[in-house]
């Protein structure tokens, strides 16, 4: 068997172990996927009037249009959570040493975790969609385009998210190390753009809206999805996951790599 042979066959293997493994035990991302959700239905019904009346007078079904693509993004961010704690058990239970006995790639173990995690993102993603579209969520501006190119938009961010939480997950000590170091997914949403636009803040605290990876993400899919305007934004959130898969990537090869601790 050829090298690229081997190593897509072991990840396979590898992908196949984690989605059984997340089969086996939902309650670790069925708890992450509850805090977008609780937070979509707590901004609509509790807050929804008031912020959208802050934000330029509109009602209800206009903020809950802004809100999804924040919350969609933010569905990425705690699922990935879910990936640094499940790297973490696997480096400190054993299994790794484990494996690096055996005659398989090298590099299916990270690609297995990477893999899964996305296809997760992207379950959860669409589970966080539906009630959206329960609630009131429509994207009747959207071509079909610009729906290919916000999936396109979804599994990029997600798989950069991803490899930053295997490289968290290697170097934290325990699985509770891991989700509190991925902690920053869940927090950097909060103060971003998702919930009221970076205009409406104070002058202070724009920067750091703005200069963060999920402000031009939400922007643009909220662009692609609403049929707005998308300005440079596209290009800065290409440019952040871009950046963000790199240096995960290196990162966690790298920390992967090192003799085990």
């Amino acid at each position: 068997m050829s090298t690229l042979a081997l190593a897509v066959h072991d990840s396979t293997t590898m992908l196949r172990r984690n989605l059984l493994h997340a089969r086996r035990y939902p309650s670790l991302t069925l708890n992450l996927l509850l805090t977008p959700v609780m937070l979509l239905l707590l901004f609509v019904y509790v807050f929804g009037d008031a912020m959208s009346a802050g934000i330029g007078g509109g009602n209800r079904s206009d903020y809950i249009a802004y809100l999804v693509p924040g919350l969609l993004l933010m569905t990425i961010g705690s699922t990935t959570i879910g990936t640094a704690v499940s790297v973490s058990t696997d480096m400190t239970e054993g299994i790794i040493a484990r494996f690096r006995t055996m005659a398989i790639h090298r590099g299916s173990i990270l690609v297995g975790h990477v893999v899964g995690s996305v296809l997760q993102c992207v379950a959860s993603v669409i589970l966080v969609g539906a009630v959206g579209l329960a609630i009131g969520f429509r994207s009747t501006d959207a071509t079909a385009l610009e729906w290919l190119a916000a999936l396109g938009l979804l599994a990029l961010f997600a798989t950069a998210l991803t490899w930053i939480a295997v490289g968290m997950g290697l170097v934290s000590p325990n699985a509770e190390a891991a989700s509190n170091n991925a902690m920053p997914l869940i927090f950097l949403p909060l103060i971003s753009s998702a919930f009221v636009p970076v205009d409406a803040m104070p002058g202070w605290f724009q920067p750091i809206a703005e200069y963060q990876p999920f402000t031009p993400a939400i922007e643009t899919l909220r662009g692609l999805l609403l049929g707005t305007e998308i300005g440079h934004n596209g290009w800065l959130a290409t440019a952040w996951c871009l950046g963000l898969a790199a240096l995960g990537y290196l990162w966690s090869t790298s920390v992967f790599n090192r003799d085990p601790r």
